[in-house]
Parts: C-alpha cells; sequence; structure tokens
C-alpha cells in the first residue's frame, strides 16, 4: 500500500512538471498577443473602433502610399472616418490622432543623438551649472 502511494505521488509530480513549459508557452503566446493588440490600438487612431480587417487595409494603405504628403491625407480621412464612427456609436475617442511617427513606419524614427542621453548629458551631483 504504501508503495502504491509512492508510486502514485511521484507520477503526480512528474505530470505537474512535464505539463509547466506547456502552460508556460500559452501564457507566452497569450501575453504577446495581448501586447500586440495593445501597440495596435496605440498607433492606429480609432483602432477600438475598427475591425481587423480595416486595421489591416489600413496598413497596407499606409505602406503603400509613396510620399509623405500621401499617408498625412489617408491619416487625415481616417480620422475624419474615426470621429464620425465614434459619433455615431455614441463612444468618445480623442480628438486628435497621435502625433506622427508614433508607429515603426516611415519617417517618424529616433535619428541620430535624439532621445538618448549623450555627452553631459546625466544627473550630476551639484546640480550647479557644468564650467
Amino acid at each position: 500500500m504504501k508503495h502504491k502511494k509512492i508510486v502514485r505521488t511521484i507520477l503526480a509530480g512528474a505530470l505537474l512538471v512535464s505539463a509547466n513549459p506547456l502552460l508556460s508557452a500559452e501564457q507566452d503566446r497569450t501575453k504577446e498577443t495581448i501586447q500586440t493588440q495593445t501597440k495596435d490600438q496605440e498607433r492606429i487612431y480609432g483602432s477600438e473602433l475598427m475591425t481587423e480587417k480595416e486595421r489591416n487595409e489600413y496598413r497596407e494603405r499606409m505602406r503603400s502610399a509613396k510620399t509623405q504628403q500621401e499617408r498625412e491625407k489617408i491619416r487625415s480621412e481616417h480620422h475624419d472616418r474615426m470621429l464620425a464612427r465614434a459619433k455615431e456609436r455614441g463612444v468618445t475617442i480623442p480628438d486628435q490622432p497621435p502625433a506622427k511617427g508614433a508607429g515603426n513606419g516611415p519617417g517618424g524614427g529616433m535619428g541620430p543623438g535624439a532621445g538618448g542621453m549623450g555627452t553631459g548629458g546625466g544627473s550630476g551631483k551639484g546640480g550647479g551649472p557644468r564650467r
């Protein structure tokens, strides 16, 4: 009898240990999906009012635009459509679309020296002016 309990305990432990990587992988996929959806919603104005198909079509239109002026026109038209859609549905969205370059599209990245801490940009002790 005692022997059967020990074997059952060992088997139960082995099952738990072997199932852990599967659970972890599933949690990682779920977390990745949520992060991707959140990023998409942050980048596309009014994305919470759009279907996945509409978001994909919008991204494709932006990618295929040849000039910055074309992209601005697409953004402006999209902005107007989303404001109208929000009004129809009785929801509020921000009046202004995200600032240009909020996504990873052309022209929005940080150029040389932008955003980083360059020479002397740290917070030194003393707080007085550098000489």
